[in-house]
């Protein structure tokens, strides 16, 4: 998967505060994604964000 900083990626389940559509701050091993509805930021492993993935919004270039 084709992952860059600054994208905007759409997952199958909502984060609690409601948004389901986090911004993607850091790729690595572990991708770390900022909420785009609180601004909370979590740190997952590449697998499990690749298989909660729906969809990718790439940024605007």
């Amino acid at each position: 998967m084709d992952i860059q900083v600054g994208d905007k990626l759409l997952m199958k389940k909502k984060h609690p505060c409601g948004a389901e559509i986090f911004t993607v701050t850091r790729v690595g091993m572990d991708f770390k994604l900022r909420c785009d509805g609180c601004g909370h930021e979590i740190m997952i492993p590449r697998k499990k964000a690749e298989k909660s993935l729906k969809k990718i919004i790439k940024k605007a270039e």
